[in-house]
Order: C-alpha cells, then structure tokens, then sequence
C-alpha cells in the first residue's frame, strides 16, 4: 500500500507524446484506490531501458503497445521488462510479497486483476484482453527455473529480446534456412541482433553479416559472433552471391532496400523485428527479391508451446539462455539509475541514439 506520507512512494507516471516522441514527462499518476475483487498492487521495483522500448512506441499504434497501460489523451507508456513486489492483494492467490516478472510500465505502480496462471498470474483487465498472454503473464520468481536473483538486471535487459532472437533461429532452422548460406543482420549492436548472432554463430549454418554504425563497429567486431562486420556506409561491399536470409532489427528503409537490391533473388528470405532507427520512413514491400516479413515473437510462442508444450519451450529457452547469458558477461555493463530526472535523460539519450551498444541501463523510480 502506498504511504501518502511518504513523497517517493506517491504514484508517478513516465509518458511519451505519441505524436513527438521526444517530448516525455513525468508526472503525478492516478491515485490508488481500493482494490477490487481479485486485484493486486504491484510497486514496480526496477525496470531495462533498450532499444527495444523504442520499437515499441514506434510500432505503439500498430500493434498496440501504447493499449498495455493506457495514458491520457495522446501521451503514452511505454512498456518495459522489469520486476514488481505485490504490496497489496485482494486475490487468494498472490500473497503480499510475492515478486514477479514481466512487461511493467515505466511508473512507480501497477495495478492488475490477478488471474491464475501456471507460472504466476496473468492481467484479466478488460482493456488487455487482445494482447498475447506473454505480454499479459507475470511470472512468480519461484517458479521460474531460468530466475537467479544475481542476475536480475540481465534478465530485465535481455530475456525478453532473447526470446525473440531464440525464435527467430528457431524459425530458420525449421526452415532449413530457407536454402540459405549466411545471415545478414542489421543493427548488428543492438541487443537483440547480439542474441541472435550468438545463437547463429553456435549454429554454424553458414556466416553470420553484421550490419551497423561506423560509431559501433569496433564494439561489434569484438563480440566475436559476427564473421563479418559492415558499416551502413560501405553496403557496396556486400559482394557475396551467395544465397542470404536478411533479419532486419532497424527498420531503416533505406538499408533494408539496397540489400534487396544488391542480393535480388539471392535474399531468400527477408524479416523485420525491430525498429533502432525510428525516424526512418517505413521499409517498403515492394522490392527486389522476397517481401519483406514482420516477424511476431507472440505467435510463434503459440506454435512452439503446442509443438512441444509448455514445459518443452522453457526447457530449450532455457539452455541457450544460460550460454548467452553467460556470454553477455564478457562485454555487458550494467548502470543502475534511480528517480525521474535520470529516466528522462537515459530515454532520450537512447533515444537519439547517444547509448553505448556496451551499456544496459536499469532505472528504478
């Protein structure tokens, strides 16, 4: 319960203007009333800031992010992975205490109607019910088996995108890589396409392309998981005619459109995931070689968890989580912040783009 006495305890809320998302404030949130039936309070302890809450107000209206936590009028809350501890309950089947796991806003409260589910609960709110039960689902510590409390920061900045990743290479795999040779991955230092690097160089299905910033090159060539590395201003040199898959994280139009061109019919396949570069007009369909896929980690989470049931997911998800994991400690820096003039300034950093690709912020407020 939150301590009206008490000034950091008062509900506070992170909004982004949908319409500029340069223009952010934190302010005052709803104040907390009494819990209904079935209700329980979260105080959201932590939560990660990456590139990944970009493509989340980028692709807000389109998919719905913006629907998670609703703000007034057309300012917005992005979604963030993070951790809550329930200080007040009204279901019977979440103790005060308990802490989750899952897609938090950026504020200092949530509030939702507890659901059972087998690893925690799910959000029953009625202005939720559209979205995939992955977003919805926060999970009890205790029952995850991929839940360290030592690593907890790592888990805020990089499970939810390593599941993605982890079903992207599942993806090719299935696919027998479409009668590919190599992997053309752009934004090649963002987290996600790291994930994915990682998990592609293990396969050792062919050679795995970064594709990035000449800021960022040298951070991506130490990684290790790249066989090449090419700067956004130097595409002239993708001379390879070998056969290629190309996992678009950036949704620049222009990069996604001379790999196209440069490869034509030899891309056999083409996704987008992401969209690091948010100011960038919308990646055309209409290019050379395959249209251009939007690749929805939701979905496949339905496909796998009925191929091989619940359990069978995690079990994968978590053996190669571990190794990445693991491997994130040879170049990842954790910065803790704390409090709202800090998250303002860490959002628009990330925002225009100031981050180090080495750097994964968590903010409490």
């Amino acid at each position: 319960m939150t301590d009206p006495t008490d000034p950091t305890s008062a509900p506070l809320d992170f909004q982004v203007d949908r319409d500029d998302f340069r223009a952010c404030r934190c302010v005052p949130g709803e104040p907390i009333g009494t819990l209904g039936e079935g209700q329980v309070l979260f105080a959201v302890d932590r939560f990660a800031l990456t590139s990944n809450n970009v493509s989340y107000a980028a692709a807000g209206d389109l998919l719905d992010y913006w629907g998670f936590f609703p703000g007034p009028g057309r300012w917005g809350r992005i979604p963030a992975m993070g951790f809550g501890d329930v200080v007040e309950s009204r279901s019977p089947d979440v103790p005060v205490g308990t802490r989750c796991f899952g897609f938090f806003p950026m504020s200092r409260h949530l509030v939702i109607d507890a659901r059972p589910h087998p690893t925690g609960v799910v959000d029953g709110a009625a202005h939720r019910a559209g979205h995939a039960p992955v977003y919805r689902t926060y999970g009890f510590v205790e029952r995850d088996p991929l839940h360290h409390a030592e690593r907890e920061d790592q888990i805020m900045l990089l499970r939810g995108l390593f599941m993605t990743s982890f079903l992207i290479d599942d993806l090719l795999d299935e696919k027998d890589f479409f009668g590919a040779e190599r992997s053309i991955l752009t934004s090649a230092s963002s987290k996600t396409s790291i994930a994915l690097a990682h998990l592609l160089h293990r396969r050792a299905r062919g050679s795995v392309i970064g594709l990035t910033s000449a800021r960022n090159r040298d951070f991506v060539e130490r990684l290790g998981c790249y066989d090449e590395v090419v700067s956004y201003d130097a595409l002239e040199t993708l001379t390879d005619t070998s056969p290629a898959v190309l996992v678009d994280m950036a949704g620049n139009r222009d990069v996604v459109a001379t790999v196209h061109g440069r490869l034509g019919d030899r891309l056999r396949y083409s996704c987008s995931v992401g969209a690091t570069h948010w100011e960038s007009k919308p990646v055309s369909e209409d290019l050379p070689g395959p249209t251009p896929e939007f690749f929805f980690a939701p979905a496949r989470v339905v496909k796998r968890t009925e191929d091989w049931g619940g359990s069978g997911l995690q079990e994968r998800l978590g053996r190669s989580w571990d190794e990445f994991s693991a491997f994130s400690d040879d170049w990842l820096a954790v910065i803790r912040h704390r409090g709202p003039q800090a998250l303002e300034r860490i959002y628009l950093d990330l925002l225009g783009g100031h981050i180090d690709p080495a750097e994964g912020h968590i903010v409490s407020l």
